[in-house]
């Protein structure tokens, strides 16, 4: 079963997301857990949580892919701004607890001068503070497209990560093919390739979510600049084999292209059209 949907305004709560997420078509989405520019965070309504998950039971939900605020960054060079980011990451993985088992993507984070390798240790040590085993959400670290001194536009660097977090069954790589295509990974011409290095390096068992976006910008560019499915420098024909790959196709795909709902709506029903059962 294909699972896709796209980035849901939270503001609301969990059981309208789920809805609106029903009235495009989707069987998944994606929030932010909180303001994405910013630290504050409504209280969550138990009621509204329960509400939602009799929903997405009903509806056949797959996983879905909560998002940290971009303000998160764990290997910032600012001691106060790394604190202030681990204080958010251990508040979400309390509230993420209200939906048992879903998935949690983060940006890894920009080093600032610093250098990857200690960026690296510096997030790894957030995340060995923060998660506990009786958690029963996954991590997710996010491949990024490798503007200025961000981390994980390489497979190595998230590989790196993984290896120095203790709790390892807690965590998992989620792939945008917007960052693989700007990080320099052919995804058009050779995605068996991209996917057996990312195997080889990271370990296909640990992909567990995919962002679905065109690129505005030729491959390498690493400006991390999303655009509507086929209107882009990827294109429509390798975003479908990307749904269809057997190595992906059973996990949640979020579309995070600059769309409206009725935008939205058509490029889920555009891969589920093209989606092979």
């Amino acid at each position: 079963m294909l699972y896709i949907g796209c980035h849901l305004p939270s503001s609301k709560g969990y059981l309208s997301m789920g809805r609106h997420a029903v009235s495009l078509g989707a069987n998944t989405f994606a929030f932010f857990t909180r303001n994405p520019r910013g630290g504050s965070a409504k209280p969550v309504n138990e009621a509204d949580a329960a509400a939602f998950a009799a929903l997405a039971e009903n509806q056949g939900f797959g996983k879905l892919v909560a998002h940290a605020p971009y303000t998160m960054n764990l290997c910032s060079a600012d001691p106060s701004i790394r604190e202030f980011g681990r204080n958010m990451l251990a508040d979400d993985m309390k509230r993420m607890e209200y939906t048992p088992g879903q998935y949690y993507n983060f940006h890894p984070g920009s080093h600032v001068g610093q250098g990857a390798e200690k960026g690296i240790e510096q997030i790894a040590d957030a995340l060995n503070a923060v998660l506990t085993p009786d958690q029963t959400t996954t991590v997710l670290l996010e491949g990024m497209a490798g503007k200025g001194s961000e981390i994980g536009s390489r497979f190595e660097e998230l590989r790196a990560i993984l290896d120095l977090v203790e709790l390892k069954e807690k965590m998992g790589v989620c792939l945008d093919t917007c960052h693989l295509w700007e990080a320099g990974f052919d995804i058009v011409n050779d995605l068996e390739g991209v996917l057996e290095q990312f195997d080889r390096i990271v370990g296909i068992k640990n992909l567990k979510a995919m962002h679905l976006n065109d690129s505005k910008n030729p491959m390498g560019a690493h400006k991390d600049r999303h655009e509507k499915i086929g209107e882009g420098h990827i294109g429509t024909e390798a975003l479908v084999n990307v749904v269809n790959h057997p190595a992906l196709r059973e996990l949640p795909f979020i579309l995070e292209t600059p769309n409206d709902d009725e935008g939205y709506a058509a490029e889920i029903k555009l891969f589920q059209s093209r989606y092979t059962d």
